[in-house]
């Protein structure tokens, strides 16, 4: 049986790799060692980890999963365990539950009620509660909502439990994208763009959600300065899909040779993606490309991965483009039951 000296042979080993799956299957060896064990405390440890490593690699159900172990452990034993690591791993959790259309809209009000009160009785800022109202409200379509909690949340000063500016200025970003106004976003994305704001994941994200608004209002030269400086800084990384999605979206209008080649590289990647949402949006928007490409170049044969599950000619990009985009619809279709309105569906409404 494995021990403890185990335990943190591979917590050491795991903090010495980068977020993936190697540093991802570490760490959940290491938390079934502290499981044999009773070790539960190192356990616990093990898990927080899981829940940042996951969150942040395109693991999200592997995160909800940990946390939820911990939540359980918190609440028996409150004092063995630190709140601060475990409300912000709390506000990671609330930003993935929409993704999961298994998710009911009352059981995210439910967790976003018990968050907004485990912070108010730590004595916290209620801007935390507010923000991810925010972001709930977008992903369920509520746009009124989410209008009424980001005129609150931005009333409210900032503390150390809420997010980094550069992640919030670019949720402010994608809530003028959904609300329609073109400028609005420009303005938004203004300090990331001009390098004042960024984090780990901004400006990539950025890069790719200003294209299609830079589309719209014309302004493709610049749109096309920032397409290539995008895809260089997520190629390759499975946490970036949906904005792969974006990208596509932009080329299949301006430059479908290019965005076949996105298609091709990250296709693997979204594949076996754990965040149905944004493996419908790749797939949506890799419907609305091939059908742009088979028109351009007939008899095209995509390079599909070997584990692909596509049983037609990869050569009849318009079979092909139908496959893509039924999967899309389907998957919009359990978004819009559990929202309650067409919401996603309309965000499909191309494909």
């Amino acid at each position: 049986m494995k021990t403890e000296m185990d335990f943190e042979d591979l917590m050491d080993e795991a903090y010495g790799l980068p977020n993936g799956t190697a540093k991802l299957g570490m760490l959940e060896e290491a938390a079934r060692v502290a499981d044999v064990n009773g070790m539960e405390e190192e356990a616990y440890e093990a898990r927080s980890e899981i829940v940042e490593t996951a969150t942040f690699c395109g693991y999200p159900m592997k995160a909800l999963i940990a946390f939820s172990w911990q939540l359980g452990k918190f609440d028996q034993q409150p004092e063995r365990y630190d709140e601060e690591t475990l409300m912000w791993s709390y506000k990671w959790i609330l930003g993935e539950l929409s993704s999961f259309p298994e998710v009911s809209r009352d059981k995210m009000m439910e967790l976003l009620e018990d968050f907004g009160r485990r912070f108010k009785s730590f004595g916290y800022s209620e801007r935390s509660y507010w923000y991810y109202r925010f972001r709930i409200s977008m992903d369920l379509g509520d746009l009124e909502e989410a209008g009424n909690s980001y005129t609150k949340f931005r009333s409210m000063d900032r503390d150390f439990m809420s997010d980094c500016e550069a992640c919030e200025q670019d949720e402010i970003m994608r809530y003028w994208i959904l609300v329609g106004d073109n400028e609005k976003v420009l303005e938004a994305a203004k300090p990331i763009l001009k390098g004042r704001m960024s984090c780990a994941e901004i400006p990539h994200l950025t890069l790719s959600e200003i294209l299609m608004p830079l589309y719209r209002l014309g302004k493709m030269d610049e749109a096309d300065k920032h397409q290539p400086k995008g895809y260089r800084m997520i190629k390759g990384h499975n946490d970036f899909v949906q904005s792969f999605a974006e990208q596509m979206d932009y080329l299949a209008r301006t430059n479908p040779a290019k965005g076949i080649d996105v298609l091709e590289e990250s296709l693997v990647l979204a594949m076996d993606h754990e965040d149905p949402f944004a493996k419908m949006m790749f797939y949506a928007r890799a419907a609305q490309l091939l059908r742009r490409w088979a028109d351009e170049s007939p008899g095209y044969r995509l390079r599909l991965p070997a584990s692909f599950p596509y049983e037609g000619d990869p050569g009849d990009l318009h079979k092909l483009a139908d496959y893509f985009a039924a999967y899309a619809k389907s998957a919009a279709d359990k978004y819009d039951r559990r929202n309650g309105n067409q919401h996603v569906s309309s965000m499909l409404s191309e494909v």
